[in-house]
């Protein structure tokens, strides 16, 4: 149930927009309105997204966020989240990435599943999921923060509300690495170690995600279901991170190696 106005919503999206846009951060929607709901979120979320199509981006696929255990215990919740992915906001392996156009930029270790068919429902399974996925990469999402995580002045500590409106701190998605049929490998066992200039930060493996990744792609299904809403073929799906962020900024090298499927690199100036 949403307790904002329509009005309400569309001034949260703009606060993000242009938060974004002036690449300065601003106060959780919560401080503002301590009674909203999950449903307000993904309001303001969706607003937002209306903003960026009118503007020429494109929906190019979806992201599943706090997807493991310690994650969702950390902001108090029992189930993933999700946000869009746009045109605008992929990078090659390799990539040069400026550091000054995300807000308090971190990384995180992904595979994204790229679909060959619609995915909709409010009953798909793994195996539906699998059967529809064209093939898996390995993948590192730039998470951003438009809104404080910490409050500089107050130490207010944002809430899972406020991760939603803000598109579930999505930023951009680099991929690399060897793209793979998904009953080539075992997923639960794709391990990745993560490397910020030639340090390992983090490692994992991908059944901290749900037990299977492509568990939280038919988690998605069913909730776009709800919404009348499908996965398209053709979307890349973000299946959620199974390490920790770590900050980046500029003059780090951050370097994934995902063993046998390859490794995925990127340098921020």
């Amino acid at each position: 149930m949403t307790t904002l106005t329509k009005k309400q919503i569309k001034a949260q999206a703009e606060r993000h927009h242009q938060a974004e846009k002036n690449r300065q951060q601003i106060k959780p929607v919560t401080i503002e309105h301590p009674n909203m709901t999950i449903e307000d979120a993904y309001a303001i979320q969706n607003a937002w997204k209306a903003i960026k199509l009118k503007e020429g981006r494109k929906i190019i696929g979806h992201k599943i966020g706090l997807t493991s255990r310690v994650m969702q215990r950390a902001m108090n919740i029992s189930e993933s989240d999700f946000g869009f992915l746009l045109d605008d906001m992929v990078f090659g392996d390799g990539s040069t990435i400026q550091s000054s156009h995300f807000l308090d930029p971190r990384i995180e270790v992904e595979l994204a599943f790229v679909l060959k068919k619609d995915l909709s429902g409010p009953n798909v399974t793994i195996f539906e999921v699998l059967n529809a996925t064209d093939y898996v990469v390995p993948a590192l999402e730039l998470i951003a923060a438009r809104s404080y995580r910490l409050d500089p002045e107050t130490g207010y500590k944002r809430t899972v509300k406020d991760t939603i409106s803000d598109n579930a701190a999505n930023g951009g998605i680099i991929m690399g690495g060897r793209a793979m049929k998904p009953d080539a490998i075992d997923l639960r066992w794709v391990g990745a170690l993560l490397y910020k200039n030639g340090v390992i930060e983090e490692s994992g493996v991908a059944a901290a995600v749900l037990n299977h990744p492509a568990n939280g792609i038919a988690w998605l299904a069913k909730k776009y279901a709800a919404f009348g809403l499908s996965l398209k073929a053709g979307e890349i799906i973000l299946a959620g991170s199974f390490t920790s962020p770590i900050k980046v900024k500029s003059g780090d090298t951050v370097h994934a190696d995902f063993k046998e499927m390859g490794s995925i690199s990127c340098y921020f100036e």
